[in-house]
């Protein structure tokens, strides 16, 4: 499997990786890890209008996106850009509309909330209709559950349902996802994630950790 292809799935228009569709776009200031996918009823191929919202480039904030990340039908992401000034009287965008209002004060003059870049870990599940709010953090192998909106940062190997999405439980035990986090299969070559997919897919962490050790990934 090539991280390069388009359409990853012989003969299936419905699911595309995201890395090769970026690169064949103009927007500079979203970033997707190698093999991270969205899937759609329609088409995938217009995620960067239809599912990153308010991308207007305003506020210079980018979209990460780790590796081997799966993305439901539906899944949005709103940019800072859609955020209004709150801190006045009033929250209108007089500027946006130009001429006049635009010179009596600038838009780049406008007191919007600073934001962190969005940042999506490894390994992230994002369910069906989830909506990712400006400047969240979501930690390697989450699971975000159907509908959630996330306005706040998931810790890694969280579980997280509802608006606004809270954690409900966690994947593994702390000890357990130090082990995961230090061991980042997502980073090892593909050759041996393909040999490791069997453990990766149905075993556990003792699994998991031999085949690191008997492959050198770990002392």
């Amino acid at each position: 499997m090539k991280s390069d292809n388009l359409f990853p799935i012989k003969d299936f228009k419905n699911t595309v990786f995201l890395k090769p569709l970026i690169a064949e776009s103009e927007v500079t200031n979203v970033h997707a890890g190698d093999f991270s996918y969205y899937s759609d009823f329609d088409d995938p191929t217009e995620f960067l209008t239809k599912n990153v919202l308010y991308n207007f480039g305003i506020s210079g904030n980018s979209l990460h996106i780790g590796k081997f990340c799966a993305f439901a039908n539906g899944v949005q992401f709103i940019m800072p850009d859609a955020n209004h000034a709150t801190s006045g009287i009033t929250t209108y965008p007089f500027a946006v509309f130009g001429e006049r209002w635009a010179e009596a004060l600038p838009l780049a003059e406008y007191p919007f909330k600073a934001y962190k870049d969005t940042v999506i870990g490894n390994d992230v599940w994002l369910g069906y209709d989830v909506t990712i709010m400006p400047g969240v953090n979501i930690g390697h192998g989450s699971i975000i559950g159907a509908k959630s909106v996330v306005s706040t940062d998931i810790p890694p190997y969280s579980i997280a349902v509802g608006n606004p999405a809270k954690v409900v439980k966690t994947r593994f035990s702390e000890a357990d996802q130090e082990v995961l986090l230090e061991l980042a299969w997502w980073d090892w070559e593909v050759e041996l994630i393909e040999k490791a997919m069997p453990i990766l897919v149905k075993g556990d962490i003792p699994k998991v950790l031999e085949f690191a050790k008997q492959n050198g990934l770990v002392v």
